[in-house]
């Protein structure tokens, strides 16, 4: 199976553990019941599916029918006919993202800022401030709910992992997190350092750190997508190699 491949799948395989997965044809929407953010509900497409205009007729009457935004995000190389399917259906694209993969001989170590401390939450309390903290470091706020502590508890319990910088009075200042592993990869998300604690190397070490435990679960590809070039920088410095392309669609 080629590395598009296997990572197409390993976003089937993580839509498909949502709490109510809902199976269209060749798609999966990973519908979570707690919330109707789009970026958690969204659909992809199982790698080397044969798709018709039909099928994604069905998949938009599927998010009305579960009252959510029709979204998609999916590797380019495993469906290369649905982007103009979309199209067609009146969905704009949102983004065009490369993503990066990490393997264990690829990883370099990266040592953590002095005065600040890697640990993995192991309680809902440091859950919700890991949570704070990237929810602030991303602009929208930083207060964490019920159901974002819940599913971080849930992806932890599922082995994923998840990581917390905190300074030496025990705020944490930023995090990361791995989602369960599926086929031997797992996507690492969520890194984020608020603004004040930015330029210190934190990123880096978020990433490098949480990298290293997923391997040392058995990992063999980490990948994730970077948002701009401050955050490729990162990535590439401490292993991540650009390996192929993703795409953001939406109906709104």
């Amino acid at each position: 199976m080629s590395l598009d491949a296997r990572i197409q799948q390993s976003v089937v395989v993580n839509l498909s553990n949502r709490p109510a997965p809902v199976h269209v044809g060749p798609f999966v929407i990973g519908v979570d019941p707690t919330t109707a953010n789009p970026n958690i509900n969204y659909a992809t497409p199982r790698p080397g599916a044969a798709i018709t205009g039909a099928d994604v007729a069905d998949l938009v009457a599927a998010f009305r029918d579960a009252d959510r935004v029709p979204r998609l995000e999916y590797v380019v190389g495993c469906a290369p006919e649905l982007e103009p399917l979309l199209v067609a259906a009146g969905f704009a694209v949102e983004a065009r993202h490369t993503y990066l993969c990490c393997r264990p001989e690829t990883l370099r170590a990266t040592a953590t800022p002095e005065g600040y401390t890697l640990r993995a939450p192991d309680n809902d309390g440091e859950r919700a401030a890991l949570i704070g903290a990237q929810h602030d470091a991303f602009g929208g706020g930083s207060v964490a709910s019920a159901e974002d502590v819940a599913r971080m508890r849930r992806a932890q319990d599922a082995g994923g992992v998840a990581l917390m910088a905190v300074t030496g009075d025990d705020v944490c200042v930023g995090g990361a997190q791995g989602i369960p592993p599926s086929g031997g990869l797992s996507e690492v998300a969520g890194v984020a350092v608020r603004a004040p604690f930015r330029r210190r190397g934190l990123a880096g070490a978020l990433t490098a750190d949480l990298t290293g435990r997923l391997f040392g679960a058995g990992v063999e590809i980490a990948w994730l997508e970077a948002g701009g070039e401050d955050s490729w920088r990162v990535y590439t410095r401490v292993g991540y190699q650009p390996a192929g392309q993703r795409l953001y669609m939406a109906l709104r």
